[in-house]
């Protein structure tokens, strides 16, 4: 039996324009509407009666919640692919406020105020009240690195644990034996396996693992170089770092010449994000790539997937990653 997507695929069109058509709204041009109809002729679609009864109470919006600043260069690659993903659905994109911080706030009021159809969640951990309140209450969402998923929630992240072990073994393939890592603020599951990515990383490296090489910050250009201050005030400073996020990569690295050295030649780097900034940046930033522009697009398409099929199984989804090398990582020295 044909579906809402087989048909689509066949009209070459969204999926939301398709339930369009279907529920008669105005703002879909004749010709869309023929090839549609054709479409639905040719495969001899059935619409859900249910699914077109839970369509027509839709607002055609789906909220983002970003707790992480807009000026976050994760962030601005995040939403490019959000509303590239937006641009051709029939969808518009509402960004949501939060004041998880204020008690009496209930971000399922505030959702269901703004009548989105679906949320879109990227910068708060799992024991969030508000996210996990969320989930009960069945309203379509997809997060991103945040690990809650239910019967109408997905999760989407990258393989973070093997991304850093991968930078662990890049450093030591150039010879680094003192090894630091610069982590996200730990708690969260994402800062939790990138943790223990490096700790796996230094195993199968056969070097031994030392709290005295581990730094934690948020993620921030300033927690960068605030961390790497600290690394650098050791007896045997580490000749290899490994930094949770390109903007800690490029604190670090700042702080790293402050001192009076090198990168790469006396100090090697590793960041993780390939944001723009990774390729512009002198010395090009050596970094894991986690295809932002890509997890960004495919939130949208799995959201709305559940927004047009309330029998949809959410996804729980990991992006693999590959190393970018550049500038920041070389030999080390003798």
């Amino acid at each position: 039996m044909a579906s809402i997507h087989d048909v689509a695929k066949e009209a070459g069109v969204s999926v939301a324009t398709v339930s369009k058509v279907l529920n008669d709204y105005p703002d879909v041009s004749d010709k869309t509407r023929k090839k549609v109809n054709i479409a639905i002729e040719l495969l001899k679609y059935q619409p859900n009666v249910v699914a077109r009864g839970l369509v027509k109470r839709r607002s055609w919006t789906v909220g983002v919640l970003l707790t992480v600043p807009f000026t976050n260069p994760f962030v601005s690659e995040l939403l490019e692919g959000i509303k590239t993903a937006l641009e051709n659905s029939g969808y518009d994109l509402v960004r949501l406020s939060t004041r998880f911080d204020d008690p009496t706030y209930s971000f399922i009021k505030h959702c269901r105020s703004r009548n989105v159809d679906g949320v879109v969640v990227f910068g708060e951990g799992r024991d969030n009240k508000s996210l996990q309140e969320l989930v009960t209450a069945e309203i379509p969402t997809m997060f991103i690195d945040t690990d809650l998923f239910g019967k109408r929630a997905g999760y989407i992240t990258t393989d973070n644990a093997n991304a850093i072990a991968m930078s662990v073994k890049h450093l030591h393939e150039l010879g680094h034996q003192k090894i630091a890592y610069i982590s996200g603020t730990l708690g969260p599951a994402v800062a939790n396996l990138r943790l223990d990515g490096y700790r796996e990383g230094l195993r199968v490296c056969g070097i031994p693992y030392s709290t005295v090489y581990l730094e934690v910050c948020d993620y921030s250009f300033d927690g960068g170089s605030k961390a790497a201050r600290r690394l650098l005030a050791l007896k045997e400073q580490p000749t290899g770092i490994v930094c949770a996020s390109d903007m800690s990569a490029f604190g670090a690295i700042h702080e790293i010449e402050k001192h009076g050295l090198r990168v790469p030649e006396d100090v090697s780097v590793v960041g993780f994000d390939n944001t723009y900034y990774a390729e512009v940046f002198k010395p090009g930033l050596t970094t894991i790539n986690q295809n932002i522009h890509s997890i960004g697009i495919k939130s949208i398409e799995y959201l709305i997937a559940m927004i047009e099929n309330p029998a949809y199984t959410p996804p729980v989804i990991t992006e693999p990653s590959n190393l970018v090398i550049r500038q920041t990582t070389a030999p080390a020295q003798a």
